[in-house]
This record gives C-alpha cells, structure tokens and sequence, in this order.
C-alpha cells in the first residue's frame, strides 16, 4: 500500500537520510511548537467531516444490500452471491477504513500500540484487495455466462471457487502490511509516536517494488482482466444478437402464404420477437450493471493510482503537490465503497423491488412490478410452447444471461 501518498502523518514526517538525527530532550519538547502537520488543523476538520458522510453513505448502503440479498428469494444465484460478497468487502473498508482514517485525523499521533498498528493496517489493504477481486470475479462470471453458457452445472461450482481465491489471495496481499508496518518515535518529538514503514525497507528499490506490487494487485492486474472481459462479452453478444435477427427473418422467410398456416406462423413470430425482446432488456440490465460498477472503479481510483506512481519515481517533485489535493484523491478512491451499492441499487430491479418491501409501509412501485414482469418472463419461468429450433435458440440465449434475476 502507498501509505506514503495516502496518509500525511509517515509522508510529513519521516526523515530521510540527510534529516536531522539528534533528537529533542523530553523538557524540549514539552516547550516546543509541533509543527501544522503534526497538529489538527482545519484542513483535518474539513477531511473528518467528509469522511464522516461518506462512512454514513457506504454503511447504509453496504448493509441494505447485505441484508436485502440475504432475504431475498434469488440469494442463492451466483451474480446476487457475489454482490453480496462485494457488499463484504466494501464494508471493511467502511467500518475499518474509514473510522481508522477519523481517529488517526483527529489524535494526528498512533495511541493505539503496535499490536493495533500491524491488524489494522493488514485489515484496511485487506478490504481494497477484496473489492478488487470480486469486481474480477463478477466479470469472469458474465463472461463465463456469456461465452459457454450451456455449462450451467459447472457455473456454481466455479462461482464459489472463484470467490475463494478471490479471499485467500486478498490475505495474501494484505499479509505483508502486519510486517512492513510497525509504530515507530518521531526523531526529534520522542513522545510522538506514529504507525509507519519507515526503517523497514533496505533500500529506496525494495520499497519501490512493492509499492508497484501493491498498485498491480490493487489496480492493474483487475483493470486488465476486467477489460479484456468485457470486451469479449461486447463481442460475443454482438454476435448473438445478429444470429437472433437472422434467425427471425429466416422464420419469417419461411412462412406459407395460406390464412391459416399464416395465422399460425405470425403468431410464432411475434413470439419469438417478443421473448428475445424481453432477454435484450435483461442481458442489457446485468451489462449495464457490471460495466457502471467497473467504471466506478476507475474513476474513483485512478487519480490516486497516478498520484502514487508519481510519489514512487519523482517524490520531490510529487510532493509539491498540495497536501488537500493528495487527500481528495484519498478520499476519491474510499467512495468507491459508497457508489457500488448505489449502482447496484439503481440498476436491480429485484434488489429495488425488496427494498420497497423491506423498508417502505406502502411496498413497490408499479414501476418496479412492471419491470418485475419482464425480468420474470425473460428468465423462461411462462415462457411459452415453442418449435425446437427456436426453443434451442432461445435457452442459449437465456442461460447466458437470464437464467437468474440480477
């Protein structure tokens, strides 16, 4: 983790080589001034105040989508199980993260002990290296959806697994930080102690490498495969959607000209439209929900990830760079953990519908019951009675994207 951009307290005041190395006496310090980086300042004030709103927006929403999931009828279909799982995530970030980031603001020093320094710092990487896993282990879940959909006895199976290296390698990145981290005297305020790396690393390379681990595990190793997958999902259902039109002109090439086999036949056609109709809106939903959910995250995280690859290769330069703006930046990534549930939210009509009935006196809107029958029609629950080919057509279709509500 960069926590030489992230937090101000190790960036501000640890020393480098050419630093000062006599340290103050203890009556000395009792008469000197801290300086404003070691005190709380207004800009502290400002900062606590915005971290505050976003822990009240991302607790709210993370724990409404946790419980919501949990009681609803579809909480066992892979997408809602990894939502849930998202939701997890971000609400370590929340109630870890964020509570970490007030108190240490407001106290400026670490009061906490060393113990509390190395579980605290592993838990805060732990919960951004989830986050980023399960984003990766949505989108292979669409893609594996997509591109083989007819594999639905393996897909749960493989949801799970996914979900469990997701953890497992989330633990391993975050390991480190209970080593690396450790609390530590200012030099010169030998009564001011603070939770940092500094001493740590041997050489300015070994911190190097693995701020660059961190932001390759973190950011760019999941932004890589998110995008290759969505790519080929865009591919793929491009394809699927030309097969789909072509299949409908075919049947309708294909209709005789006598009033009854007509009748017949236009019937079956607008049958036809109609249920491929329905599952374009569904499969639009469920894209629409994981490409916002990964835009997000870019746009959230991308300008701390730049800032920290300026601090790795040019720190002075970097750290002309006014202290608020680092912060925003900082704060910019942490509302990550606010928007998702938000997206989630705006996008699930499942999810919208049992917020209505869990929290509303009034229950759902007729808007949500409309599309409610959609999604209901576009999984295949009264699909009806069709030939063979258009049948087989239309459960491939289905079980890529439809076979359970997002």
């Amino acid at each position: 983790m960069l926590d030489k951009f992230k937090n101000s307290k190790p960036r501000l005041w640890i020393m480098n080589e050419t630093s000062r190395a006599a340290t103050v006496a203890r009556t000395d310090m009792e008469n000197a001034t801290l300086p404003p980086e070691m005190t709380f300042t207004d800009q502290s004030l400002t900062l606590v105040i915005a971290y505050c709103l976003c822990f009240v927006v991302a607790a709210v929403g993370n724990l409404t989508v946790f419980v919501t999931l949990l009681r609803s009828r579809n909480r066992r279909s892979r997408i809602s199980l990894m939502i849930c799982h998202l939701a997890v995530a971000d609400l370590v970030v929340t109630f870890i993260m964020i509570p970490l980031e007030v108190i240490w603001r407001i106290t400026v020093r670490w009061m906490a002990g060393n113990l509390a320094c190395k579980i605290l710092l592993f838990l805060r990487a732990f919960g951004l290296y989830l986050s980023s896993n399960v984003l990766i282990c949505v989108s292979l879940d669409r893609y594996f959806a997509v591109l083989y959909p007819l594999r639905v006895n393996e897909a749960r199976r493989r949801g799970n697994r996914m979900l469990a290296v997701a953890w497992i390698s989330s633990v391993i990145c975050a390991t480190p930080q209970s080593f690396i981290f450790h609390v530590s005297p200012h030099p010169d305020y030998p009564d001011f102690h603070q939770c940092v790396t500094f001493g740590f690393f041997v050489s300015r390379v070994d911190e190097i490498i693995y701020n660059l681990f961190g932001l390759l595990a973190m950011y760019f190793i999941p932004l890589t495969v998110i995008c290759w997958v969505y790519a080929k999902i865009l591919r793929e259902i491009s394809n699927k959607s030309r097969e789909s039109k072509q299949a409908i002109t075919k049947s309708s090439s294909n209709c005789t000209l006598s009033s009854s086999a007509m009748s017949g036949s236009a019937g079956r056609l607008k049958l036809r439209r109609s249920d491929i109709s329905s599952i374009e809106r569904a499969r639009s939903r469920t894209l629409k929900l994981t490409i916002t959910i990964v835009a997000v995250f870019i746009f959230c995280w991308t300008p701390y990830v730049a800032m920290s690859l300026w601090l790795i290769f040019d720190r002075d330069s970097a750290n002309l760079i006014n202290a608020p703006i680092q912060d925003i930046f900082f704060l910019t990534a942490v509302g990550n953990s606010c928007a998702n549930p938000l997206i989630y939210g705006s996008y699930s009509v499942e999810f919208r519908r049992e917020c209505c009935k869990r929290f509303f006196l009034y229950g759902s809107s007729p808007k949500v019951d409309m599309e409610m029958k959609l999604v209901r029609r576009s999984t295949g629950r009264q699909t009806p009675k069709m030939n063979p080919g258009a049948s087989r057509l239309l459960e491939k279709e289905c079980s890529a994207y439809c076979t359970q509500p997002v």
